[in-house]
């Protein structure tokens, strides 16, 4: 059964980003963005289940948008003003409804990376 999850690893402190604000959209052709669910994650930077799974993981493109910057606010971290990074949308593509998909985010008030995990 397929699945989508999502990880968040603050490397400007080297910990988890527990509390970070997380919001998944579905993409339609048009470009339009459907809100799916927003999710705040827990003490290890994940979501405490799968973002979608089993039938509700359809092909399709998806966009996932983290708060880097409240995230970074709320820890009491310096930050320009405006803070260099704001949210951070992840735009990707899912094919096989059958595959776990994993998108993870390292992040930092001054940079980010992701990649596809498993």
């Amino acid at each position: 059964m397929g699945k989508l999850t999502t990880h968040v690893l603050d490397t400007a402190h080297g910990c988890p980003a527990a509390g970070m604000a997380v919001t998944l959209y579905a993409l339609a052709d048009d470009g339009v963005a459907q809100r799916l669910k927003s999710i705040t994650l827990n003490h290890d930077g994940r979501a405490d289940g799968p973002l979608l799974e089993g039938e509700a993981l359809q092909a399709g493109r998806y966009r996932l948008v983290f708060a880097v910057s409240a995230y970074f606010a709320a820890r009491g971290t310096l930050q320009a003003d405006p803070p260099f990074l704001g949210e951070v949308p992840l735009d990707f593509g899912i094919a096989d409804t059958a595959a776990h998909y994993h998108v993870p985010l390292l992040a930092s008030p001054w940079s980010y990376s992701t990649y596809r995990g498993s």
